[in-house]
């Protein structure tokens, strides 16, 4: 069959993420939403799925409103992956339609999950036949095809349903084969792999009871009854249940002793060819076992993968030529470091038989613990007799490592202030390890694994606040409990106290707390329970600092933006660039600041709060004005600086009022990278100066930085921001009357509003800018408006009346001695020529702007220019010169991450390529503008490539689907009130549907 030949060296994993192999090569399956319904496609088996099913698993209550027509987006893709050779008219062999739904048509063997079952049943086989060895190597092999969390980067409910029976299914084999291991007598082989499954699954029996037996045969009796101790808490803590009455039954054989939980006859003779094993040597008993751990939590949470990973570390062998290990946890006030360290140490119990030694260093307080003192006490634990223990430092350390040497001890420091604290507490000896907390990073702890410790992940802060709260009353407001876990910056110390006070408040509601913790003034006052107070962990660091640090670390929360750039830090600081480094990079060491990316720093949220309250009481209300105006004027410097770059020739930097000095750019690409980069931080400066600014000259720098930040506009990338940014500073600028930041914010507002094609509103926001430009005399963007305006007015089809405005704005670039201007106005009014039935004319303007661009070196201004001659080009028939234009300009759109453009150059080459009959490629460049107008939010552009993709899907002869995209673009032309609708409806009442009717709009 054909179909062999398509599905022939084709497999498929969901054991791990989503993945597709074609004779050995990946396969690219896009996006997470789109892998996500492969997933689901492969888990069905062959069986057919319905749109909606698919939707509903895929997106839930959240689909959007075109969710069917993504849907198919998608499915469209995964046909090319998965057939790319396939004829462009054959029917799908793989990715098949049945009915209204689809279902793919997996090859033999092809699905990880298919074998992995049928691993498990051949297991299953053996060990019924007594071949116990095959049986355990079959579901080994089983077990391997996992490669991490199964369906790994897919999204929505199924995904997560079927993730979660996935990793039970999986667990479960688990428990099995080490049911078969204990049967071959393998107990003391797997001790250590049952210690770390109970850790990661504490409530499931039968993995204790496989634990217990172990231990037991091992001849670790006490050892097995303490798991069913702790098995036991756990369940009561947990649960509010005794253990089940196997695990009861097995605890009390345990006790008696049963002669029948000895290995089986059959394991005895499995080993009985094996080389008996060397020896553990014997350990001292002339000294004590120390065991000085605090308890662990019975709600720790998360944190799996770490603790392992630290597991690992702490479990390197004495004959390692590695040293000793050392972990050194750092990370801020409150973020569970102790608790994690205390937890692992736990776990890690069974690789330190002589012992544990723990010592609170109490780095962050007045009183730290002297090394000489920490030492004093292990050596006491360590049953050296007071009057031996010598007084000097430099002796005890000495003494301290020689009793250790050939032990198996760990050590735990907790709170250390820094490393020369901590180093002459460590052991010397391989076989011991350590454990080090910290706020500040140990960097030069010799030896030292450095962990950064960072917040819980949301859903563990979900199952913290439950474990403490009270699992059915989150399970009730689940909404709530995440908005209160969010507003704790899923800082665990933070979750803990919240969830303890609603616990002791059975009257109050989960909902309540939101409105409590909305409130940022008193958020940190919430955060207080018995001796526990967000607050007054974060005090202790920040006492720690030296003035210049606390100055930076209260003047650095200033700011509302998510980040802040050296850059940026330095000029709020009013330091130069090292000296703000040197202090950054202090603050990030003392874990009160993150370094996200190099040169980049934020807070966490808890801790701006915290350093907004010390910035109150220490900082007067005029330096905090000067630091914000500093930051201000290096964003708007850097910004003009980025302007001058990407629109070369323009006359908009040299009129920007710029105090300070900014960012330097060396091409137009970096400059509006940068502009992306810190889209988010300069919008956040902006509506926190049109919120505090009482004069003009307050607001007259946010408005200039609007303005200049124009580039960003073509990213596509920040229009929301972009309209509510220009909103904020125009109604700063009417309350206070400043006409000069108004006419800039209209500027800025009318391009928004062009952008989302609302043409009507965009044209009275440009004519208002005119007019007070006029009235003020001032040239900032006096031209740009008037070729706005031309532009849209040009749109609406007045053609005589935007040739117009085209000519007033020709008079004042030249008057102002602005070629690149002349060459804008030039490029744009082609079409308008065009319009009026003057392609000559058109031609002649466009080339000319072309021209212009090209001698001054204006590289944006060149790809516009060819941008509006390749439309001209091709309306006249000169196809191939109309592609070759498009193809130049959309290489440098492309580079330049200006994606508006990107999406308009696809949907035009893709109407060359109609008119040449290529239909194939205008169908593929009409997909790429598809997929950029979508992802950049921009309706306008979604129309035009849904209206150029169904013509040229039409010349394809996929008339059904052709139809779709000619009323989708209708139906949102319509909802414009753009003119294209009238010109799609009249295409619409024409076409005839696949019975030879013909269709009504």
């Amino acid at each position: 069959m054909a179909g062999q030949s398509v599905e022939g060296g084709l497999r498929f994993a969901v054991l791990g993420p989503v993945r597709a192999w074609r004779d050995g090569q990946e396969l690219d399956l896009g996006t997470p939403l789109q892998r996500s319904i492969l997933g689901m496609l492969l888990l069905r088996e062959g069986r057919a799925v319905t749109p909606n099913e698919m939707i509903d698993a895929v997106w839930g209550e959240d689909a959007p409103p075109r969710a069917l027509g993504a849907l198919r987006t998608y499915v469209s893709r995964l046909r090319t992956v998965l057939e790319p050779e396939r004829p462009a008219r054959s029917r799908p062999e793989l990715l098949t339609s049945i009915g209204r739904g689809y279902a793919l048509r997996l090859p033999e063997g092809g699905l990880d999950l298919t074998r992995f079952e049928r691993g498990i049943a051949a297991s299953e086989t053996a060990r019924k036949g007594g071949r116990l060895r095959e049986a355990a190597e079959g579901l080994r092999a089983a077990l391997a095809l996992f490669e991490g969390e199964p369906l790994a980067g897919a999204v929505g409910p199924y995904a997560e349903h079927q993730r979660d029976r996935l990793i039970e299914r999986r667990i479960s084999v688990v428990e099995t084969l080490m049911d078969v291991d204990l049967e071959l007598g393998n107990h003391a082989k797997i001790v250590s792999e049952l210690i770390a499954l109970t850790a990661d699954h504490p409530l499931r029996e039968r993995l204790r009871a496989q634990l217990m037996l172990a231990l037991y045969r091992c001849g670790r009796q006490g050892d097995a009854l303490n798991v069913f101790t702790e098995t036991r808490e756990a369940l009561i803590d947990e649960l509010g249940i005794e253990p089940g009455p196997e695990l009861a039954a097995l605890h009390q054989r345990i006790l008696a002793a049963d002669p029948a939980l000895a290995a089986a006859p059959l394991a005895a003779e499995a080993h009985a060819d094996e080389p008996a094993g060397e020896e553990e040597p014997p350990h001292s008993h002339e000294l004590p076992r120390p065991a000085q751990l605090p308890a662990a939590v019975n709600d720790f949470t998360g944190r799996k993968e770490l603790a392992g990973r630290l597991r690992s570390l702490l479990s390197v062998q004495p004959s390692s030529a590695e040293g000793v290990p050392v972990a050194a946890i750092s990370g801020i006030g409150g973020v569970g470091k102790t608790t994690l360290a205390v937890h692992v140490a736990h776990a890690a119990d069974d690789l330190f038989p002589d012992g544990q030694l723990y010592a609170d260093l109490q780095g962050y307080t007045d009183e730290a613990t002297a090394p000489e003192s920490a030492l004093g006490g292990f050596l006491r634990a360590l049953g050296i007799p007071p009057d031996v223990i010598p007084d000097g430092l430099a002796e005890r350390s000495a003494l301290f490592r020689s009793i250790l040497a050939d032990r198996r001890i760990l050590v735990l420091l907790d709170n250390a202030r820094d490393a020369r604290q901590v180093a002459p507490l460590l052991p010397g000896s391989p076989g011991c390890a350590a454990i080090v907390t910290s706020r500040g990073k140990l960097a030069d702890l010799p030896s030292a694994r450095l962990i950064d410790l960072d917040v819980l992940e949301p859903d563990e802060a979900l199952s913290l606040f439950a474990a403490v709260a009270g699992p059915e009353r989150v399970a009730a407001e689940h909404g709530a409990a995440m908005d209160v876990v969010a507003a704790c910056g899923f800082l665990p110390l933070a979750v803990r106290i919240v969830a303890a006070r609603l616990a002791a408040r059975p009257s109050w509601t989960v909902a309540s707390l939101v409105p409590r913790l909305a409130d940022e003034q008193r958020r940190l006052d919430e955060m207080r329970v018995g001796n526990l107070a967000v607050e007054a962990t974060f005090a202790l660091g920040y006492g720690q600092l030296d003035s210049a640090q606390a100055r930076a670390f209260r003047l650095l929360s200033l700011p509302s933006g998510p980040g802040i750039s050296a850059g940026a830090a330095a000029a709020v600081l009013g330091m130069s660039a090292f000296e703000a480094e040197e202090v950054l990079e202090s603050l990030v060491d003392a874990s009160l600041l993150e370094a996200p990316a190099p040169g980049r720093y934020r807070f966490h949220d808890l801790l701006k709060l915290f350093a907004r309250r010390e910035l109150a009481k220490s900082e007067r209300p005029q330096a905090r004005a000067l630091a914000l105006r500093r930051l201000l004027g290096f964003y708007l410097a850097s910004a003009q600086s980025a302007h001058r770059l990407a629109y070369e020739g323009s006359m908009i930097p040299a009129n920007l009022v710029v105090v300070g000095s900014g960012r330097v750019f060396g091409s137009a690409d970096e400059a509006v990278a940068w502009l992306i980069s810190e889209g988010d931080s300069l919008f956040a400066a902006i509506n926190q100066a049109a919120a505090a600014a009482r004069t003009g000259e307050q607001l007259l720098p946010a408005a200039d930085l609007l303005v200049a930040m124009e580039p960003l506009l073509e990213s596509g990338t920040h229009t929301r921001e972009f309209d509510q940014g220009t909103r904020a500073v125009l109604a700063g600028a009417q309350n206070i009357g400043d006409q000069a930041s108004e006419l800039r914010a209209r500027y800025v507002l009318g391009r928004v509003l062009f952008a989302g094609n609302r043409l009507r509103e965009a044209e009275e926001q440009f004519r208002r800018v005119h007019e007070l430009s006029a009235e003020r005399g001032e040239k900032i963007v006096m031209g740009e408006v008037l070729n706005a305006l031309a532009v849209v007015v040009g749109r609406q089809r007045r053609h005589t009346e935007a040739l117009a405005l085209f000519d007033a704005a020709m008079d004042f670039y030249r008057e102002n001695g602005v070629p690149a201007g002349e060459a804008l106005v030039l490029s744009y009014s082609a079409r308008d020529h065009l319009g009026l039935g003057r392609p000559e004319d058109a031609i002649a303007a466009a080339e000319k702007g072309l021209a212009i661009f090209t001698e001054i070196g204006s590289g944006a201004g060149t790809a516009r220019a060819r941008y509006h001659l390749g439309i001209v080009l091709s309306r006249v028939g000169r196809l191939t010169e109309a592609v070759h234009h498009h193809a130049e300009c959309l290489a440098f759109f492309r580079a330049s991450k200006q994606r508006v453009w990107e999406q308009r150059v696809c949907s035009r080459l893709a109407e060359t390529f109609i008119a040449a009959e290529r239909h194939s490629d205008a169908v593929r460049h009409a997909e790429q503008a598809l997929v950029v107008s979508r992802e950049i939010g921009h309706p306008y552009g979604e129309a035009l490539s849904l209206t150029v993709l169904g013509k040229a899907l039409r010349g394809l002869g996929s008339v059904t689907r052709s139809s779709d995209c000619l009323r989708q673009a209708f139906e949102i032309f319509s909802r414009l009130g753009a003119p294209e609708a009238g010109d799609l409806k009249v295409l619409l009442d024409s076409l005839p549907d696949p019975a030879g009717k013909v269709v009504e709009s």
